[in-house]
């Protein structure tokens, strides 16, 4: 039995397929400038019609948000600056166009996997697909194409790339078990959309399996079964109706209330990062949208800060999508190892304890004033929330919403509608605003926990740092007791508090942070019908008596050997 990450839930019974990729060998060789620019562009025009044509292919099972990632495959593949700086390797040093684009596609990898924020680190698998498509290209290499299995199998391999798994057929793709990857990778992103179970992250999956051999994925627990008996296969059948049987009564809960047995009502809300995310939300009985990550938008843009009118057609469609439920929109999160192309911030010791978010915002008041008016300007069309990220002090926020006040009262004079019930309230990520959060909520209407950058903050600890990665402990009575800090100071001054952060989508969480008295938990789509049913099967009086004993442990281990007790 291997171990790995349960990507993407379910269980799977079916024969081992190991995809292999080929092995592009390249060297670097001095070479015609003109022969290689030529060939590059064979190349690149050849990447281009393989991914519109795996866009085809895909746009039969996946839905509309999903192919927005060949969208960004596309992007790559036909941006000028990315080939740009392969044919400038290429002219300038002579080199052979196999070895400039593998320079070029390494450097960008290796950016993208540096950075802190786990989506942005994801998203470096979609660079190296590309790149790795474009290198095959070059080399004259074939790509194996699983849109042509013709049997039920589960997939074995190093990883998958999103072309890969936007290639597969759930007819015959059962699930799949790779040696890397995490949960926030495109590839298990996609399978959870597409309901195919799967587990990342199992060390030894490649050498281990034979092709052809059967194999058991328990994409719940996260174990792989290679060469079972007949009597796992009996026993893991059984699971695997049970396992459909939860599944649909979880869908029966999508229109239901998030309310505790003794009838105290919560929010679940989803997290989102673009505009095509909000059908997701809603089709898991999303109650709103509890986190709009902006910086993608900005991120996207290609010369300069998105304009006021490009941002209000994102923001609006966001609120219309929403159907009057709340949606908070953070302004604008950039720095640290959030880049922008057309943006250069001044060097740093610790950018991520230095100019990001709200600092930047307010350093460049013309960029922000110029988001607040387009938030301000889809407030119209929805119930808007506005919320300040790295919020750390009383004036930071009301500086900030001094500027919000201001463009407001310019839109009411110059004639244009805005809404009538936006609040306007910070994320508590810093430990000194969750210290000061009975002050703050004197002047904010909500408050949103981010719980990733609380706990690394409060610990010291970098938690993308793999030495001190065992500081990473959301249920240590440290950062519970900066949780109900919070949540009081918030419910002192009559205001809600929400969270945002992956705490908020964790199974053992959530008991707590119910008795602790959060108002609205905020979670990736997939994650909220599961919530639901353990808060709607949890009493809340009882979780408030839990909780009041969890902030008084000692230690993480005593906290979640009590919430396991309380819950059984």
């Amino acid at each position: 039995m291997l171990k790995g990450i349960a990507a993407s839930q379910g269980i799977a019974i079916a024969k081992v397929y190991k995809l292999e990729q080929p092995v592009v060998d390249v060297k670097q060789v001095a070479s015609e400038p003109a022969q290689e620019l030529a060939k590059l562009d064979a190349a690149f025009k050849k990447t281009v019609a393989d991914i519109e044509k795996i866009k085809e292919v895909a746009s039969k099972s996946l839905k509309e948000e999903e192919l927005a990632i060949f969208d960004a495959h596309l992007m790559m593949a036909n941006d000028p600056e990315f080939r740009g700086m392969i044919e400038e390797d290429i002219n300038t040093n002579k080199d052979n166009a196999e070895y400039a684009a593998k320079m070029v596609g390494d450097n960008m990898v290796s950016m993208f996997e540096a950075m802190d924020d786990e989506y942005m680190k994801g998203r470096a698998a979609d660079i190296r697909d590309v790149c790795f498509r474009l290198l095959c290209n070059l080399a004259g290499k074939e790509i194996p194409n699983l849109a042509t299995l013709s049997e039920p199998v589960v997939i074995v391999a190093k990883d998958l790339t999103p072309s890969d798994t936007g290639s597969l057929n759930k007819k015959y793709a059962k699930g799949f078990a790779t040696e890397v990857g995490g949960r926030t990778s495109h590839s298990a992103i996609m399978a959870r959309s597409l309901e195919i179970p799967a587990i990342v992250g199992t060390t030894g999956i490649l050498a281990a399996a034979k092709s052809g051999d059967e194999i058991i994925l328990d994409a719940i627990s996260g174990e792989v079964i290679l060469d079972p008996t007949p009597e796992q296969i009996q026993e893991y059948t059984k699971k695997a109706e049970e396992y459909q049987k939860e599944k649909d009564a979880l869908k029966a809960m999508k229109e239901l209330p998030s309310v505790s047995t003794d009838g105290h009502k919560v929010l679940l809300v989803g997290n989102i990062g673009s505009v095509a995310d909000v059908e997701g939300v809603l089709d898991n009985g999303g109650e709103g949208v509890g986190l709009f990550r902006t910086e993608f938008l900005y991120m996207k843009s290609e010369n300069d800060f998105p304009d006021e009118d490009t941002q209000f057609a994102a923001y609006k469609q966001v609120l219309e999508g929403m159907n009057g439920k709340p949606v908070v929109i953070r302004t604008l999160d950039i720095g640290g190892d959030k880049k922008l192309k057309y943006y250069k911030f001044e060097d740093e010791m610790n950018p991520f304890l230095g100019v990001r978010a709200i600092r930047f915002c307010l350093m460049r008041k013309d960029v922000f004033r110029v988001q607040l008016r387009a938030l301000l300007r889809a407030s119209a069309f929805g119930h808007l929330c506005i919320m300040f990220p790295m919020i750390a002090t009383v004036n930071e926020f009301t500086e900030a919403k001094g500027l919000y006040e201001e463009e407001r009262a310019k839109l009411i004079a110059e004639g244009t509608k805005v809404g009538n019930d936006v609040e306007v309230g910070c994320m508590i990520e810093i430990p000194a605003a969750a210290v000061l959060a009975d002050q703050l909520s004197k002047y904010a209407d909500f408050f949103s926990i981010g719980t990733n950058d609380l706990i690394q903050y409060s610990m010291a600890a970098d938690r993308m740092s793999q030495p001190v990665s065992y500081l990473y402990q959301p249920l240590n009575p440290s950062i519970l007791r900066l949780v109900k800090m919070t949540i009081d100071g918030a419910h002192k001054n009559g205001k809600w508090c929400g969270m945002c952060g992956e705490m908020a989508g964790d199974e053992l969480a959530a008991p707590v942070l119910l008795g602790l008295g959060l108002d609205e938990f905020s979670m990736s789509a997939t994650s909220i019908l599961r919530a639901r049913k353990m808060i709607n099967g949890l009493n809340y009086e009882e979780m408030k008596a839990m909780a009041a004993k969890a902030v008084e442990l000692d230690r993480m281990e005593d906290v979640v050997a009590l919430v396991k007790k309380s819950i059984q």
